[in-house]
């Protein structure tokens, strides 16, 4: 049997020094449910440290990324304070490993949640949307994982940027989605690929926490799953993201060492 804090102690180290792991699941096969102990246990370690959990974020959510990353699940893990970046500004890729970036949109909740809601009711929970972008860092070497090692490692979240708050919830069946890199287009989607609807993220993330026995409070961040596939991105770049009717997010690259 794996021993959960051992492999928290991994993926966190990994995490804080910026160095590539092999596979856990490769040492030593576990479950799902394990992934999830993990998971949790590692990000209790950050908590010690002084790190406040802000929200939630779900993965897998666009057939995209499912192909991508050749998984048909969806997952989620937890954002923390030290995760968030600010819109417009430099962001150093010296804590990543090998960083990529998707472009999202995030909620913010005005309820606590602490039930499974229904489509009718989830934006009823809502205060605002705004667009967002996930930076994304698999702490497993060459980018390579099974299932129950991503969602060991938070589902590969790292850092996010979201841009000005909006609460025109209306246009977002299926608002088209652009993100460029010095204003060249690398990603074009749609809001539609994130679960048919962005607001059914909101309703999947009120279940899971339900299952998990956990309440989402009022002022918890839902990022809702990526509406295109992840792209690399090096030092040196302007990387913007636009979600028709809502606005756009943005940010720049650099290395510091």
């Amino acid at each position: 049997m794996i021993d959960i804090d051992e492999a928290a102690r991994k993926v966190d180290d990994a995490a804080r020094h910026v160095s590539a792991i092999g596979q856990i699941s490769l040492q030593e096969p576990f479950s799902v449910d394990e992934a999830y102990r993990i998971q949790r246990a590692s990000i209790s370690l950050r908590q010690e440290r002084g790190e406040r959990i802000v929200g939630i974020k779900l993965g897998f959510t666009s057939r995209a990324k499912m192909i991508q990353m050749g998984v048909d699940s969806l997952i989620w893990g937890w954002l923390t304070d030290a995760m968030l970046e600010e819109d417009g500004a430099p962001v150093d890729l010296v804590r990543f490993i090998h960083p990529r970036v998707e472009p999202e949109v995030c909620f913010l909740t005005r309820k606590d949640i602490d039930r499974p809601l229904t489509a009718l009711e989830a934006s009823s929970y809502l205060e605002a949307v705004a667009p967002a972008m996930e930076i994304i860092d698999s702490r497993y070497e060459a980018f390579r994982f099974t299932l129950e090692d991503v969602i060991a490692d938070n589902c590969s979240s790292s850092g996010l940027v979201i841009g000005a708050w909006s609460t025109r919830f209306e246009g977002l069946r299926n608002a088209g989605v652009l993100m460029r890199f010095d204003g060249r287009e690398v990603q074009l989607g749609s809001t539609g690929a994130i679960l048919g609807n962005p607001l059914r993220s909101v309703v999947q993330a009120s279940r899971l926490a339900s299952r998990a026995e956990i309440v989402l409070p009022a002022g918890t961040l839902i990022m809702a799953g990526a509406a295109t596939a992840a792209q690399a991105m090096p030092p040196g770049l302007h990387v913007q993201c636009e979600v028709a009717g809502i606005g756009q997010a943005e940010f720049t690259t650099y290395r510091s060492v």
